[in-house]
């Protein structure tokens, strides 16, 4: 009813009469007029910012969808039914462009539709309410097409089928089946993290259940709980964050003994696992021994059997990686992988901290005797053919790329694999030494007897990035040109996969030099060209537009839009200026430390991987200092805060690249999981990883599992039976996929971010093969806290079925 109507109906009433209708009247316009100031300020915000979109050479769509929300604000406020009218014209105008834009993508069509068909129903619920069987229909239709639509992004994509996999089979589970063990952090020395253990099955694996639980008591402040534990003789051996050693039974998850290292604690810690080691023909204490490496930077050595330090190793049981690196602070230097153990010799590299100054402590490699713990040799790349440690008053060389992801080993071929970082700081590089420009963000091969170079394979030239190679080198021998072929599989942050013959470092796909984007920062310089795996799928190749940013709202949306506009982005690899960038994939990925997972059997490999975006800017040193922006004390840096890169022109401000509401402003999916068949190296299915169960708008979780895909951190494992297990996501799950098809056959809640990579073993004394996951969580994903280790099994009444 109008404003005119309602005063002729109370002139033409008493006042005594009318004065109980003009209450009631009073009280209706309160709620109409509430969201007529609601439509105001959202069309205000949709003009305004439509308009500085349209000067930054952006979508003009915004500036007619604000006045329309504005004229039904007006519209409203009167009590004027054209209200409605101006909102379904600008409704239907936004369907047109949204599918003109964006096509069927669900998430597209959610962040510009979904919004303002909620916000359209107040706006005309007088004539729905006037009409509810039509109202009814309407809504059982979109509530159908919005069912439809989540069905079909939650199943992913399949591909063709190959001939070859079609009768893929193992056949039944063999009860009788003998222990089977893990015995590495990738559970082989080439980091597969693939299991020959068969009990638990596509049939069966529905019926997994929670065998037991364990707890470190370790809930300090970290990183993250993202240790895998090895399996030997029925006994699990464990890191916490803080280096405290478990060895649990593998039946019932108690202890057998705990060592607690007493590490001083930086901020940034982490331990992702241990290694195992028993010298041959060995016997007495420490026979067999767990290895391990500490967050205050030593190398220790403890009795498998009972955790006391094994005094042979170094001095007393540890071995001072301070030593040779000259001065230091805690926090700066620390090793977060696990060791990794080739031919007698236990080789570590470190973790460097990130963007705090030039000359930053070495990222020199070294190798120790795993029996003794003397030292064997170092890689300096800055000193390449000195392989001792430095002469008093000398140090390794400072500054120089890092090693800290996980390493393999291949004993027949005599070298470890190392992936390395780049030379700190990250984003400007002018003042990098040449082993640095060299052997950075690379997979490089040497000699686990002498240390002495073998080969090199950069991924990304002149990283100006944070492009580390994050992930482990992964081992398969694989039939290519009628031979089979000793090949190393490197995924990197960049989402490219490089397949190389890990004899000689020669690409065993094809790899293209392709021209990357120019215009260096002051002073600094840009590879001409990087390289391209464009023999194997990338993970992922998308191209960034205005069009394609996104947001939970189309407020949020356009706040993405206009930032878009604002930076410089010249598709993957642009390089960071003085002005603000898009860096697209973010630091975390592409493909970061979890690696990928391989079926050596049938071929098949996993891989995870994130879908995200930073907003990168150099600050010039002037206005650095005067922001106070200086080195930290201790290594630390919060995610999105500046780093001070002194020693060069410029600090650094990066993250992620998130709207008002903390959501990305990169589209949907932030997550995938993919297999990729690597005889035709073409996807065999793609998928989300996670829902939004707990995420959401400010971090605060959804609760509602939205199939959107989340970030991830953490691995993959993949099982004789055809199984690929994985938690990683943010919504605290673990899964388990059909390798063949990507269905999901079983999934169970966790605690807290199950951001490590899971592994499973056979026991020898109950025939029960386990699945166990820390589900620790993480702190930059927010995925909660724990210190909790689960293990699943089948019930053991009918494990064998």
């Amino acid at each position: 009813m109008s404003d005119v109507t309602s005063v002729a109906d109370a002139m033409e009433n008493p006042p005594s009469a009318a004065s109980g209708r003009c209450e009631v009247a009073a009280r209706g316009r309160r709620p109409r007029r509430l969201l007529a100031a609601v439509l105001a300020i959202v069309g205000c915000a949709l003009l305004g910012g439509g308009v500085q979109l349209v000067l930054l050479g952006g979508s003009i769509y915004y500036v007619p969808a604000g006045l329309a929300v504005l004229a039904s604000a007006l519209f409203s406020w009167r009590g004027d039914r054209r209200a409605i009218w101006a909102y379904v014209i600008m409704l239907a105008a936004s369907m047109a462009w949204s599918l003109w834009e964006c096509g069927l993508d669900l998430w597209g069509l959610q962040a510009r539709l979904a919004a303002p068909a909620v916000l359209g129903f107040w706006v005309c619920w007088p004539a729905l309410r006037a009409r509810p069987l039509c109202s009814m229909a309407g809504t059982l239709l979109i509530c159908a097409a919005a069912w439809f639509a989540i069905a079909k992004t939650y199943q992913g994509e399949r591909f063709p089928f190959p001939s070859r996999l079609a009768a893929a089979s193992v056949g039944p589970p063999d009860p009788t089946a003998s222990a089977s063990r893990w015995l590495n952090y990738g559970n082989d020395p080439g980091g597969s993290r693939y299991s020959t253990a068969s009990l638990i099955t596509p049939a069966n694996v529905d019926r997994l259940q929670l065998a037991w639980t364990a707890h470190t008591g370790d809930m300090g402040p970290a990183l993250g709980f993202e240790a895998t534990p090895l399996m030997v003789d029925d006994t699990l051996y464990l890191c916490s964050p803080t280096n405290i050693i478990m060895a649990l039974d593998a039946d019932t998850g108690k202890a057998r003994w705990v060592f607690d290292p007493h590490s001083r604690l930086p901020p940034t810690r982490t331990c992702r696992g241990v290694a195992y080691y028993k010298a041959p023909g060995a016997d007495g204490q420490c026979a067999e021994r767990i290895l391990f490496a500490t967050v205050d930077a030593r190398l220790m050595a403890v009795d498998a059997l009972d955790g006391r330090p094994c005094r042979d190793f170094g001095q007393n049981g540890a071995i001072d990686l301070w030593r040779g690196m000259g001065r230091a602070q805690l926090g700066y230097y620390l090793v977060t992988s696990a060791p990794t153990i080739v031919d007698g010799n236990v080789i570590v590299g470190g973790w460097v901290a990130d963007g705090q100054y030039v000359g930053e402590p070495s990222g020199v490699v070294r190798a120790y005797g795993a029996a003794t713990g003397r030292f064997a040799w170092a890689w300096d790349m800055d000193r390449p053919h000195e392989h001792g440690e430095p002469s008093p008053g000398r140090s390794y060389s400072r500054g120089t790329a890092n090693s800290w992801a996980p390493m393999s080993g291949d004993e027949t071929l005599h070298l470890v694999f190392l992936p390395t970082g780049n030379s700190t700081p990250d984003y400007w590089g002018a003042h990098r030494s040449a082993a640095s420009e060299t052997y950075g963000s690379s997979v490089v091969a040497l000699d686990s007897r002498t240390g002495e170079l073998r080969w090199s394979f950069q991924t990304t030239h002149h990283d100006l990035w944070d492009y580390d190679v994050a992930s482990q080198p992964t081992l398969v021998d694989l039939p290519i040109g009628g031979a089979v072929v000793p090949a190393l599989i490197q995924p990197t942050k960049r989402g490219q996969v490089f397949v190389l013959d890990r004899r000689n470092g020669h690409p065993l796909t094809p790899v293209r030099e392709l021209p990357a984007p120019q215009r260096p920062s002051p002073g600094d310089f840009l590879a001409p060209t990087q390289p391209f795996s464009t023999g194997m799928p990338a993970f992922d190749d998308t191209r960034l537009s205005e069009a394609g940013m996104w947001g939970a709202t189309p407020l949020d949306q356009l706040w993405c839009r206009i930032k878009f506009r604002q930076a410089r982005y010249d598709g993957p690899l642009t390089p960071p200026g003085l002005g603000p960038t898009v860096t697209y994939p973010s630091y975390a990925g592409g493909i970061n430390w979890g690696g990928v997972s391989i079926d050596p059997v049938r071929r098949l490999m996993t891989v995870n991987w994130n879908r995200l975006g930073n907003y990168t800017r150099l600050v010039p040193r002037a206005e650095a200092d005067a922001m106070g922006i200086v080195p930290s004390n201790d290594g630390g840096a919060h995610v999105g805060s500046p780093v001070a890169q002194k020693g060069t022109p410029f600090a650094l401000s990066t993250g992620p690249f998130l709207s008002p509401l903390a959501m990305p402003c990169t589209p949907p999916p932030f997550g995938r999981i993919a297999v990729v068949d690597l005889d035709t190296r073409r996807l065999l299915w793609s998928r989300p990883l996670g829902t939004t169960g707990y995420s959401g708008p400010f971090g605060l979780p959804l609760r509602v599992p939205l199939p959107i895909g989340v970030p991830n951190s953490g691995g993959s494992i993949m099982t004789r039976s055809g199984l690929t297990f994985i938690a990683a996501s943010q919504d605290r799950k673990i899964r388990a996929f059909d390798s063949l098809t990507g269905k999901i056959l079983w999934q169970a809640p966790l605690p807290a971010g199950g951001n490590a990579t899971p592994m499973t073993y056979v026991t020898a004394a109950s025939k029960r093969q386990y699945l166990v996951i820390a589900a620790g969580g993480n702190a930059i994903l927010r995925s909660g806290s724990s210190d909790t280790i689960m293990a699943f099994a089948l019930p053991s009444t009918r494990h064998a079925e």
